[in-house]
């Protein structure tokens, strides 16, 4: 039987919520729906504000729904990493942040009555061998500088030995879409609507600001984007941001399945958990765009299978996450001049915690109480350690569009592209995109990104087509995935080249 090409938990039931058509009045206007527009809309709601979410899709659809589920302080060897790009103050500042969204979570889950198998569990950052144990010495050196409470290991629930491991305990597992799921319908008793099928397509700041959408506009004195990756340029978020692409696979195992919460250093990497008996695995992380075939989910088949006794892969599904060049979210102000519009990004893989403090930081912002977190949390602040990352970074943006004018048709005819692949094909001074489905139909696109026209390349994993400079996503009919683009690509008639 083959793996369902979707999220373990996306197989749920979803109420439905209409799409915005006309005029909707509020106080603050969310873009997006996941885990940081629903935390923040929610918060918001409580203190007694208008509050309107609108969704290009469905609640809790997108990144929310394609993750391993894990709500910890304890993120491989971020803290390490942040110390190195801003300094131990900066590190204080995201553990207590992710401290407080693990308790954030538990909180509303017990106080909305929310059924979402939440369980505490230690969580491990582990080195498989001597020489990637320095990385973990240096994290456990940086989380217990940064204030939490680790201990250092050689025992963890892992069916192979471990050179040492740094542990924090009473973490968080739990079914993140069942999570978000009820915030949305505890944000709509509080007061709240929720807009799906809607998506946004112009922001108008001013007094009050107008986010138009498809069919209406949702009008208010606030905006928020909590769109994971942001949709619009103002701010240059697209140069600050570098996307990254990693999948997950669920298995049937016979046997005990892991209780812990796992992720190693070094690459490639392997974060581990286990839900419902399966054992839930990912890694094989890459920059958006970068070709992908079946590759990433064969090499953690692979891995599982050397480990586990696995009777069945059941699901394969990614997700993609931007990583800022600071390597530390952005939360707050749009830009520096924003008084009315408000960001949250840049989670680095950890956005369920990431999205749950975002939440926190945003509702306290907008209405104007302090929030000791929300300076160093600035989406426009200046990180000169990190200079050049930043600069290495535009450079690879850079190449991707002079690599651009170099390509050239790949068949003769498009005859020869197999079922299940794609190819560009070129006709005349234009580039096509040609995927021939499992049926043998033909779907054809241009392959200019409609964010900002470096040439999408296909990801033959999800059959898709992956923007390698800013992260947009289309599918094969070019209708939008993931943004910043929030146009699709334009369809073409599948001609061979001339």
């Amino acid at each position: 039987m083959d793996a369902v090409r979707d999220s373990l938990w996306s197989e749920v039931d979803r109420p439905e919520h209409p799409a915005l058509r006309g005029e909707h009045r509020c106080d603050v206007v969310v873009v997006g729906a996941g885990i940081a527009g629903l935390t923040t809309a929610l918060q918001l709601a409580r203190r007694g504000v208008r509050v309107a979410v609108v969704e290009a899709g469905r609640v809790a659809g997108a990144t929310t729904a394609y993750n391993t589920a894990k709500a910890t302080a304890l993120q491989s060897t971020v803290h390490s990493a942040i110390r190195a790009h801003r300094g131990t103050e900066a590190a204080q500042v995201y553990a207590a942040a992710n401290t407080h969204a693990v308790a954030e979570i538990a909180r509303l889950a017990e106080q909305e009555g929310i059924e979402c198998d939440l369980r505490r569990r230690p969580a491990y950052t582990y080195a498989t061998g001597a020489s990637d144990l320095p990385a973990v010495e240096q994290e456990a050196q940086a989380a217990r500088e940064a204030g939490l409470p680790i201990t250092f290991s050689t025992v963890v629930d892992l069916p192979f030995p471990v050179a040492g491991a740094v542990k924090l305990d009473d973490q968080i597992e739990f079914h993140p879409v069942r999570y978000a799921l009820g915030l949305a319908a505890a944000l709509v008793r509080a007061g709240g609507a929720i807009f799906e099928g809607t998506r946004a397509l112009r922001l108008r700041e001013g007094s009050p600001c107008r986010v138009e959408t498809e069919h209406g506009t949702a009008v208010g004195d606030r905006v928020v984007v909590a769109t994971h990756y942001p949709v619009w340029d103002r701010g240059f978020y697209f140069a600050r941001l570098e996307p990254h692409r990693s999948y997950a696979l669920a298995a049937r195992i016979r046997g005990d399945a892991p209780q812990d919460l796992g992720i190693n250093t070094g690459q490639p990497t392997r974060s581990i958990r286990s839900y419902d008996g399966r054992l839930v695995l990912a890694g094989e992380g890459h920059p958006a765009g970068a070709v992908a075939g079946t590759g990433p989910y064969d090499r953690l088949e692979a891995f599982a299978r050397e480990h586990w006794d696995v009777a069945e892969v059941t699901h394969r599904w990614s997700a993609q996450d931007p990583v800022p060049y600071d390597r530390f979210p952005m939360v707050g102000p749009y830009t520096p001049v924003s008084a009315r519009t408000y960001v949250a990004t840049g989670f680095m893989k950890w956005g369920l915690t990431g999205g749950t403090f975002a939440g926190t930081v945003l509702a306290d912002l907008i209405t104007g109480q302090d929030n000791a977190w929300a300076e160093a949390l600035s989406p426009n602040r200046v990180s000169p350690r990190a200079a050049p990352v930043l600069g290495k970074m535009n450079l690879r943006v850079g190449a991707h569009f002079a690599a651009d004018r170099m390509v050239r048709s790949q068949v003769e005819e498009v005859d020869e592209i197999p079922s299940g692949e794609a190819r560009i094909v070129r006709d005349g001074v234009e580039l096509s995109g040609v995927y021939r489905d499992d049926d043998g139909g033909l779907h054809a696109v241009g392959l200019r990104c409609t964010h900002l026209g470096c040439l999408v390349r296909f990801n033959g994993a999800e059959r898709t087509w992956d923007c390698p400079c800013h992260g947009s996503r289309f599918d094969v009919d070019g209708g939008v995935l993931e943004g910043p683009a929030v146009r699709p690509l334009p369809s073409k008639e599948p001609k061979p080249p001339s």
